[in-house]
Formats: C-alpha cells, structure tokens, sequence
C-alpha cells in the first residue's frame, strides 16, 4: 500500500482529502497541519512514497518549501492549491513538482492523479496550465456570507451558526448557496477550501 503524507493547515479540507484518499483510493495517509510539522514526519522512522503540500500554509514561503522538501525525501512531492493561478503551477512544475492537483479536481480525478505520480508519471493538468487566469479570483461577498462561510469553515453545522449569528436555519442555507455559486464551490468542503485559500474565512 503506498504511503502519502498530506500536508494542509486548513482541518477540514485536510481531513476530508485524506479520508477519500484512503478510503476510495486505497492509500495509506498521514497528515500534517502545516509545513513544519510535514518535515517533522518525513524525517521520522518510516518513509513516504508520495508527499503532497498545500501552496499556501504557513511556513511554505510559496515554492521555497517545495526545494526544502525536496532536500529532505527521496519520493515525489506535489503541489496542492485551491487558488494558486496557472502561472505558480507553471512554475512549481519547472522547480521539479512531481505534479500540481488543483483542490477543484473532482474526487475520483484526484485519486487518478494521486495513482499517476505514484507511478512515475507528473501530473500536469493541461487545460488548467494553458488557461490565463493568473489573477488571483476576486469574489465579492456580503458581510453575512462571509459570517456563515467562516462557520462553515469552522466545521460548524447549519443548525450551529444559525444560532451564533440569531438568524434562521434556512437563512443560513440561502446565504450558503448564494456564496457557493459565487465561489465555484460544488459543496461546502469545497467552499471552505476554496475560502480558506482565498483568504475569505
């Protein structure tokens, strides 16, 4: 079985990324809350033979940590970003990134792209490489959708940020799908994720 380590700040998105991947791909993962504590793990007793970083946490220092991590193992190490614009995947692929896997990529492609590396493959998503998004995604929330997306990312069910906000349940649930629809987001890990990269929650 083979061994990834993933590493993302965000609980969430982390948890849920690694529960698929060990579930319906089949793969062994640890996780890590962020950069340090990702070293921390691939200098441990055993090895990985994939090691995936999330872009933006904390202590990556965009692709520096990409060339440290690099230094320290003997397998692949890919990129995982939910907002990053084709041109850093661009260049996290010349820096030697065994792939770049936006957060977007549905679940069973991301298990196809996981098993790609896994073989010797990089994974490089054309259509994504050769579009010209490279702003960053400029989403105009209200204050209130911001307020329930924070609870969602929070982990937090509709019941809960209805009362921590005082306003209704189904109040929550049109502000969620108002704010999904201006995400892109195709459910609410997918919202949280994409908010946490974008700096929105």
């Amino acid at each position: 079985m083979s061994r990834v380590l993933l590493a993302d700040d965000h609980d969430l998105v982390r948890d849920t990324l690694a529960a698929y991947l060990q579930s319906e791909g089949g793969f062994e993962v640890e996780v890590a809350g962020g950069f340090d504590a990702a070293l921390e793990a691939v200098r441990g007793a055993r090895g990985f033979d994939l090691v995936l970083l999330d872009y933006r946490m904390p202590g990556m220092e965009a692709l520096a940590g990409l060339a440290r991590m690099q230094a320290e193992v003997r397998c692949p190490v890919a990129i995982l970003s939910g907002t990053a614009p084709p041109g850093v995947a661009r260049r996290a692929l010349r820096a030697g990134a065994a792939g770049f896997l936006p957060k977007t990529l549905a679940p069973r492609a991301l298990i196809a792209a996981v098993s790609r590396i896994l073989g010797g493959e990089i994974y490089a998503p054309q259509d994504f490489l050769e579009s010209d998004q490279d702003a960053e995604a400029d989403v105009a929330l209200t204050a209130r959708e911001r307020d329930v997306l924070t609870g969602v990312s929070d982990g937090k069910s509709n019941k809960e940020i209805a009362r921590d906000l005082d306003i209704q349940e189904v109040t929550v649930k049109l502000h969620l799908k108002t704010l999904s629809r201006k995400l892109g987001a195709r459910n609410r890990t997918h919202a949280a994720m994409l908010a946490r990269d974008m700096g929105l929650a």
